[in-house]
């Protein structure tokens, strides 16, 4: 195998680089499975204190659920306004965790 390697690819730098290669492919799903933070498995100042830390983060909010919240409109696109935001907690089953972004609707109806 090395001498393969060796002789496709002749210089150190090549060589660096597709090993370089192969170790990203290697880790790429060992970074997918990295898993959000659950809301469920944390208390409602815990999961408060994380959005607060974050400024905006995506959390897990139940089996294939999740959403991203955030901590003032400072973190929505221009075009968006903030909504109060509830989640699942350990010890509070609609815990006020901060805010969703939503795009601005004119409906008065709030539809």
């Amino acid at each position: 195998m090395r001498r393969l390697i060796a002789g496709a690819f002749g210089s150190a730098a090549a060589r660096a680089a597709v090993l370089v290669a192969f170790a990203c492919v290697g880790a790429a799903p060992a970074l997918a499975q990295q898993a959000r933070p659950d809301t469920r498995g944390m208390t409602c100042a815990q999961a408060q204190a994380t959005v607060r830390a974050a400024g905006a983060i995506v959390l897990g909010t139940g089996p294939s659920l999740y959403d991203r919240y955030v901590i003032s409109r400072g973190f929505c696109t221009p075009s968006e306004v903030t909504k109060p935001a509830w989640a699942p907690t350990r010890d509070d089953r609609q815990c006020f965790v901060g805010y969703r972004c939503e795009e601005f609707s004119h409906d008065i109806f709030g539809r």
